[in-house]
């Protein structure tokens, strides 16, 4: 292993995209602590300590830190992260599906996808003012701004703008990933952010560690128990998360024989991969952005009307509930078929063997084919939507039930974990191909 990395650095051209990569990405944690202006960063940090993941704000807060890249916390100018653009990309991959002029810019290529891209990036932009709108707005009426500026709508001004271009430069800081380093560029800015929470974690454990089995001397300890329990479901809980990541149904494909002169060609055996986590982390990042909102709407009506069901609903939909969990199950199988059904197209699946002459045994090109790979597929999202509801519940049960802080518990699983695992195999898979590509051994290879 150690020879394979150091292999890495022999080659130039790796090299070079490697130290790149970590460079933008070292721009990019420099910038996630430039403060917006004329903000009281630590009254704000003191309020956030208080409300910590505590009410409808502090949950929106850290689930919108945990997959964004950016805190809205801390308010810097990475404050609103890549979410944006996020939104907007899955924005117009959903519209290509029943948009037929989209559609046909898909189908035209390299072109037509440029020109979806610079679409993108122009929704993108109208998002972040709109987002950005609001929460320097927020932060003017919390009092988080100094006082000779909140009634200065300079601030406003500077502060959507602020926001506005730290998130475009995000963008391009992925875009200049993509093209001139290694992996996905929004995809390791994101991953850059997650990992860069662990050393806190980490802390948090070390802090609050007692040597005391029970430690009851403090709701806060972490007994040897517990930390054991940490260590060995992290371990545990990260190879299930890899090998159902990489799980796939292999579907036999046979190709049609046909003879040309006196050869005959064609007649191989292939397979066809199915994913059994098709959607990725999508429906996790659905369902846990979707499920804050009933405890914000039903406190707000509570504190309002003063009328017992809505605190009822407002504690039923706390993330410590039966009935949270419960839905957030729901909305995890919901969103892993929806998604599933928005990018397998089993039809034209089946059109693309027929046309290239393969075909899968016992079963007539076409209809027949489409609607048998439907039906395998609809059947291992079934088992991949299990997964991600039990990845998904797995932080909230231990911050419950352990009493655990979600700091610590939020890397036992959900949308953080997943999105590590998928950035970290994707780019060990990029650097094996190019190592092999040059004859050295990758990471991957068996003696």
């Amino acid at each position: 292993m150690f020879r394979t990395i150091l292999n890495i650095f022999v080659i130039p051209e790796l090299r070079r995209k490697l130290l790149f990569t970590i460079g933008l990405l070292a721009v990019y944690r420099i910038g996630y602590h430039v403060p917006l202006p004329a903000m009281n960063q630590d009254l704000m940090a003191e309020a956030m300590k208080k409300q910590g993941d505590q009410g409808g704000f502090g949950q929106l807060a850290t689930a919108f830190s945990l997959f964004t890249g950016g805190d809205l916390q801390s308010s810097t100018i990475f404050g609103l992260g890549i979410m944006p653009y996020i939104t907007a990309a899955i924005i117009f991959q959903l519209l290509t599906t029943v948009v037929p002029a989209l559609e046909k810019l898909q189908r035209e290529g390299d072109t037509g996808r440029k020109k979806i891209q610079e679409y993108t990036r122009y929704a993108t932009v109208g998002l972040c003012i709109i987002q950005a709108m609001f929460w320097v707005n927020y932060m003017r009426r919390s009092g988080y701004v100094f006082a000779d500026y909140r009634d200065d709508y300079q601030f406003l001004l500077i502060g959507v703008l602020g926001l506005t271009t730290g998130t475009v430069f995000l963008m391009w800081l992925g875009e200049q990933i993509d093209e001139y380093g290694i992996g996905n560029g929004i995809s390791l800015i994101i991953m850059a952010g997650i990992i860069a929470r662990m050393p806190n974690a980490v802390m948090y454990v070390w802090e609050h560690k007692s040597l005391q089995m029970g430690a009851a001397d403090s709701a806060a300890a972490l007994d040897p128990a517990k930390i054991l329990f940490l260590i060995v479901a992290f371990v545990v809980v990260i190879a299930g998360t890899i090998l159902i990541t990489q799980a796939q149904r292999r579907i036999p494909i046979q190709q049609a024989k046909h003879t040309r002169g006196r050869r005959v060609l064609g007649g191989q055996r292939q397979y066809l991969p199915l994913r059994v986590n098709h959607g990725g982390v999508m429906p996790i990042i659905f369902a846990s952005s979707l499920m804050i909102f009933p405890s914000i709407i039903f406190g707000y009506l509570a504190s309002a009307t003063q009328w017992e069901p809505f605190n009822f609903l407002r504690r039923a939909f706390d993330h410590d509930s039966f009935i949270y969990v419960l839905c957030y199950i729901a909305m995890v199988y919901f969103f892993a078929y929806f998604w599933t059904a928005v990018q397998f197209q089993p039809k034209e699946m089946a059109n693309n063997l027929r046309d290239y002459g393969s075909f899968i045994p016992g079963l007539r090109p076409g209809k027949r084919t489409a609607d048998y790979l439907e039906r395998v597929m609809g059947r291992i999202t079934y088992v991949g939507a299990a997964f991600l509801a039990i990845i998904a519940i797995i932080p909230t049960l231990v911050a419950t039930k352990m009493q655990i802080p979600y700091q610590v518990s939020s890397f036992l699983g959900g949308t953080g974990l997943l999105i590590v695992v998928s950035v970290c195999l994707d780019l060990v898979q990029r650097i094996e191909a190019n190592l092999v590509m040059r004859n050295y051994k990758g990471f991957l290879s068996k003696e």
